[in-house]
């Protein structure tokens, strides 16, 4: 899904109270749950189909104390909105 793609998403929740809270799913098959906590605009590295690794951006590696810490994004990683539960 894009970006995109998700704002169409939510603009059909308009109606809905934003005291609606937002939960994630651990899986497709619905096996566990847990509120969203944090969105991170990240890079992201496909690996498979449905998996991958998650890089820092540029901007937010440079700002650490020690970036040279933390891996860069190779080449060909894209910009994604990574959303993270609670637990």
């Amino acid at each position: 899904m894009t970006l995109a793609e998700l704002r169409t998403a939510l603009a059909k929740l308009d109606h809905l109270s934003g005291e609606a809270i937002v939960v994630l799913a651990k899986d497709s098959e619905g096996n566990a749950f847990s509120p969203l906590d944090e969105v991170d605009p990240s890079m992201y590295q496909a690996e498979t189909e449905w998996s991958g690794e998650r890089y820092m951006t540029e901007t937010a590696r440079q700002a650490k104390d020690d970036p040279d810490d933390y891996a860069k994004a190779p080449d060909g990683a894209v910009l994604a909105i990574f959303l993270w539960p609670t637990n």
